[in-house]
């Protein structure tokens, strides 16, 4: 509906208006402390926003609330981008087949086959692989995938939190700048959070703190032996 002039209500009064106020949602976003939170585990992901690239992390307390922990931009990289567009569903598939073994030992397994397959197409898909090869078998190696797997060996908490974003976002025909992207990812994610539904398997996550600690503790015992 159109408002007719004799309001006297400007579209750029609307606008300067919600500059001011998600400016300070996006300062009260930042500035916020966090530390009276828990948090076990983080989740990041991007988002793009026309040709830039916004990271979002997403922060699970003890409890399993969910915490928007920050927003930046960059770009991210990771095992399947580095191939070609053919091979790339096939090689989806076979990732994630391997992380769903639920012992350690096989699940690394199925990831150095992987491995050799992917040497012989690019060797930076190696690499990014080899990055984060341990790092994405930590569920395995503590004892938890079974209890914690279906909410933590993939992105899905986050990618839930970036389409819930997207609702808000999608009606921007135009990025202007960094801060305009700041300020409606921000106020965005300040509205979310408050809806956002606890991981499931929550109960076990102070069983994992405790074998993450008794993993740590274990691993300093061996440096110092």
């Amino acid at each position: 509906m159109q408002i007719p002039s004799t309001f006297g209500i400007q579209k750029s009064n609307i606008s300067r208006k919600f500059i001011r106020a998600s400016a300070k949602r996006l300062k009260a976003f930042q500035d916020r402390d966090l530390s009276s939170h828990e948090i076990l585990v983080i989740f990041m992901d991007g988002k793009n926003f026309a040709e830039n690239k916004m990271i979002i992390a997403l922060g699970v307390t003890l409890s399993g609330q969910k915490i928007d922990l920050g927003a930046i931009e960059s770009s991210t990289e990771n095992v399947v981008a580095y191939l070609p567009k053919g091979e790339q569903n096939r090689f989806r598939k076979k990732l994630q087949k391997a992380y769903e073994q639920k012992e350690y030992g096989q699940a690394k397994q199925k990831l150095s086959e992987i491995r050799k397959a992917l040497q012989l197409i690019n060797e930076s898909a190696v690499v990014s692989l080899d990055e984060g090869l341990e790092d994405t078998l930590t569920l395995h190696r503590l004892g938890l995938f079974e209890q914690l797997g279906l909410s933590l060996k993939t992105t899905n908490c986050i990618e839930s939190l970036n389409s819930q974003l997207e609702q808000y976002t999608r009606r921007v025909s135009y990025w202007k700048n960094s801060n305009q992207r700041q300020r409606w990812v921000a106020t965005a994610l300040l509205e979310i959070e408050p809806s956002l539904r606890k991981v499931k398997g929550f109960k076990f996550l102070p069983m994992l703190k405790n074998n993450m600690n008794n993993f740590d503790q274990n691993k300093n015992q061996r440096k110092a032996a």
